[in-house]
């Protein structure tokens, strides 16, 4: 492919990764981090203004998680005299573990590839 391309145009190889059902994406970046950033605040709410996304589209997404998972991912107390909250759960920490080493596999792929075509 190499001589294929103009050599004055900074080509790179790019892609992202996700795990999907046939209906419905179950994990991918996005996922990702909303996860890790619910872990960091233990808020659903918290996790959804960082990344600038509705606390709905948030909740859908945590819903989602939980649904096409064994156990639930993410715990969430209402609210009462402490206020509510949210928990990634140990799975759901081993969840972040596993795709972050999965995404850094594929990030190696796409490095060693990109060598050898461009």
């Amino acid at each position: 492919m190499k001589n294929l391309l103009r050599p004055d145009l900074n080509f790179r190889l790019t892609g992202r990764l996700w795990v999907e059902t046939p209906d419905d994406r179950f994990m991918g970046i996005g996922r990702l981090e909303l996860l890790t950033l619910i872990q960091e605040h233990g808020s659903i709410s918290k996790a959804a203004q960082e990344m600038g996304m509705s606390y709905k589209r948030a909740w859908d997404l945590v819903s989602s998680l939980n649904a096409q998972s064994a156990t639930p991912l993410v715990q969430t107390q209402t609210g009462g005299k402490r206020g509510g909250g949210a928990e990634v759960t140990p799975e759901g920490q081993q969840l972040i573990q596993e795709f972050r080493e999965l995404q850094e596999r594929f990030q190696e792929f796409l490095r060693v590839e990109a060598a050898r075509l461009l």
